[in-house]
């Protein structure tokens, strides 16, 4: 039976590769919950022994098979060749969970306006990671994918244990990301030295241009600010907190505005203010700073002044995300945002809205906010 069923899956490969990546996303969206689960941390600590093992045994048996001499029939008949038609599509489906896991966590954290590259870059890696499989079993690239994932998951991963999110954090990311993979290549050299010899310098090129890349990415506000997330925002006439709840007073806005993500106009009377409200996930015990950044943009300057930065304090841990807000005066009608920033400057949030001059006060409701 073995020996029939091999054979299709060498024909078949690449379509079983396809369908190894699409499993691998399916697994992340039944399990993955809270970034600061045990479930969810145990799925990537997996996907990273996989990717650790797996690779270096699929070039070392690649290293073997280059020795032989033997005819294909009878080289499939071997043990050995066989696990390098399955190490391939073990590594696949770990590389696209990895890969999935990160849309889902990163893309939850990401400001679109700030974060869009690194968002398509994941996108390309996973496209990538399908379109280039005959390359995919080299060496070097399964490699440095393994690292750019190893140091993503890094970078989230260690905040939630340390409780803090900062730019120590992600250094201390980076220092934890790059010693896992001096590991993996020393496993990579005992199991497959003559081709470990080949490509060294290789690998190393490519995992230090993903360690400048991610460092580039954090400290030009790129790389979304995880494991934080925002679970809702937006801009009242007024908001403030009763036992159990915060509420808030706000306009009735058009349907653009409700369904189709258009900025809404609050109408005011200039001098009187407005408040910005926020809930941010933060994982349980980290503690963090969350900023309010008012800007106002100005027609003649054609650029975005920034009017009132406003911050408070967070503890992570509530589900609904821990909610603040921030109230400024309005002294400027026109076109208006609030940018939800973590401590470090990266953008979570970013809540347009237009300021319309109002000569008595508008028609309000009050209503509960999330």
């Amino acid at each position: 039976m073995l020996q029939k069923i091999f054979p299709r899956v060498q024909t078949y490969n690449r379509h079983l590769s396809a369908g190894a990546m699409i499993f691998g996303f399916i697994a992340d969206t039944f399990f993955f919950g809270r970034i600061d689960l045990w479930e969810t941390h145990i799925i990537f600590v997996a996907y990273t022994a996989i990717c650790f093992i797996t690779i270096p045994l699929l070039h070392l048996l690649e290293a073997r098979a280059s020795r032989i001499t033997i005819s294909d029939e009878a080289l499939q008949n071997q043990p050995f060749s066989r696990s390098r038609l399955i190490l391939p599509l073990v590594t696949q489906f770990a590389l696209g969970g990895f890969l999935s896991g990160f849309v889902i966590f990163y893309g939850n954290s990401a400001s679109l306006g700030a974060s869009w590259p690194f968002l398509v870059l994941l996108f390309f890696l996973f496209l990538g990671n399908e379109y280039f499989y005959q390359y995919h079993s080299r060496l070097v690239f399964t490699s440095t994918l393994f690292f750019f994932v190893l140091y993503s998951y890094a970078i989230f991963a260690v905040p939630v244990y340390t409780g803090a999110i900062n730019t120590g954090t992600f250094l201390l990311s980076g220092i934890v990301a790059v010693g896992i993979f001096t590991l993996f290549t020393i496993l990579l050299r005992v199991l497959a030295h003559e081709r470990f010899l080949a490509y060294i310098r290789h690998i190393w090129i490519g995992a230090c241009a993903v360690l400048v890349l991610m460092n580039v990415f954090y400290f030009t506000n790129i790389l979304p600010p995880l494991p934080l997330s925002t679970e809702t925002s937006g801009v009242y006439h007024s908001v403030w907190r009763v036992p159990g709840a915060y509420m808030a007073k706000t306009e009735i806005q058009p349907w653009q505005v409700r369904y189709l993500g258009f900025s809404p106009t609050l109408h005011v009377v200039l001098g009187e203010s407005l408040s910005a409200y926020s809930s941010v996930f933060a994982p349980t015990k980290l503690t963090t700073t969350i900023v309010h950044r008012w800007q106002w943009y100005d027609p003649e300057q054609k650029a975005w002044v920034t009017k009132a930065v406003v911050d408070y304090p967070i503890v992570g841990g509530r589900d609904g995300g821990y909610r603040g807000y921030s109230t400024v005066l309005m002294n400027n009608t026109g076109e208006w945002r609030v940018n939800i920033e973590a401590e470090d400057g990266r953008r979570i949030a970013q809540v347009p809205f237009i300021v319309g001059a109002a000569t008595s006060a508008s028609f309000q409701e009050t209503i509960i906010l999330k």
